[in-house]
């Protein structure tokens, strides 16, 4: 079948980005410092110049604040922090995984453990380690040395079968995880293999198609279903078996912003309803958005491990595993402390609410 396309925008970056209704109407991503210019515009105080880089959003903050007396005392918006140490579902104890026949040591004396109702993102360039570790947790690789313990299995012991009921897993390319007629027999396949009564297969096909809002969708044949509903279905079927533990390798690859987002919502409401997360992307503005936790991973070690916020708030470090922090996170570091803004800001609803406050009331 031909698809129709249409122009629906054209002109330079900076045009472009300003459009604040493009991008509502058409979920867009535009880059965190235009997001942020956006807010301001919306609320009736546009930047001189709109801003589509770091500097420009830091030096039009800085212009616009520096007459404004006084200081606002900022509380940097709260997040649903990580549940105190409790039971403990994920226990990696000096994993070493080695490659043969080429003999690639690709994950090195490591080491962590994640508890009941944690969301981690596990993060690092390509090379790093965090697929191999992912997929120790997963029992698809069997440690070289060391032992890996999830829902209290150890995976160079258990099946992989053993280990879908309670680990629920979402690959890099859906489509490598369906094969059934329909989205129902997809999500249905699961239960039935594990010998469960027809009722309760019913019952749990329905609540893993509403949870991932496909239940519009049970019939359609799942390959040729968006790239984000093939990975809702995928999502959907691990939630059939009801896991203690759901593990995301890169879910967002290929997505548009708005599937992004769907995605990473329902894992954050999976998390909400007590399950443990574990997810590994290259996308930073997400593990800002959602993770509460975030293993930094490079050379095969870690090399850090801590709340999302204070593994951000150093981004000198971070930057020894190649990785650039949010747009919007480097934004906060450069703008001048005598603001009185957050240094670290996750989400750009961090520095639009506060700086909006000095705007509006000129001084605390």
């Amino acid at each position: 079948p031909f698809i129709s396309l249409s122009l629906i925008a054209e002109g330079s970056p900076r045009e472009i980005f300003a459009d604040t209704d493009l991008f509502q109407q058409f979920m867009i991503r535009a880059p965190q410092v235009s997001q942020l210019g956006a807010q301001l515009k919306k609320a009736g105080h546009q930047l001189k110049v709109f801003p589509v880089t770091v500097e420009e959003a830091r030096d039009g903050i800085s212009k616009a604040l520096k007459d404004k007396p006084g200081k606002v005392v900022i509380k940097e918006n709260g997040r649903k922090s990580s549940p105190e140490a409790g039971e403990t579902v994920i226990t990696v104890d000096h994993l070493d995984f080695t490659y043969q026949p080429l003999n690639v040591r690709a994950v090195k004396d490591v080491s962590f453990q994640i508890h009941k109702g944690e969301f981690v993102a596990l993060i690092g360039q390509n090379g790093s380690g965090k697929t191999t570790v992912l997929k120790n947790l997963l029992g698809l690789l069997k440690p070289t040395t060391g032992s890996v313990v999830v829902a209290g299995l150890d995976t160079s012991k258990a099946a992989v079968a053993d280990m879908a009921r309670h680990v629920g897993f979402v690959l890099q390319n859906p489509d490598q995880q369906l094969f059934a007629e329909t989205v129902e027999e997809e999500i249905s396949y699961g239960p039935r293999n594990l010998g469960l009564d027809k009722d309760v297969i019913a019952a749990r096909v329905e609540m893993a198609l509403k949870q991932v809002g496909l239940e519009d969708k049970r019939l359609e044949f799942p390959p040729a279903l968006s790239k984000g509903d093939r990975a809702k279905t995928v999502i959907a079927s691990a939630l059939a078996l009801d896991p203690e533990v759901i593990v995301l390798d890169e879910p967002t690859t290929g997505q548009d912003y708005r599937g992004c987002h769907q995605i990473m919502q329902i894992a954050d409401a999976l998390h909400d309803q007590g399950r443990t997360v574990v997810f590994v992307t290259h996308h930073m503005a997400l593990v800002a958005e959602y993770a509460r936790r975030v293993i930094v991973m490079t050379g095969g070690k870690i090399l850090m491990d801590d709340s999302t916020r204070n593994v951000f708030n150093q981004p000198d470090i971070v930057r020894q595993a190649y990785i650039i922090p949010p747009h919007i996170t480097e934004l906060g570091h450069s703008l001048p402390a005598a603001l009185g803004l957050p240094r670290t800001p996750l989400a750009v609803k961090e520095l639009a609410v506060p700086i909006l406050a000095r705007l509006k009331n000129g001084k605390s």
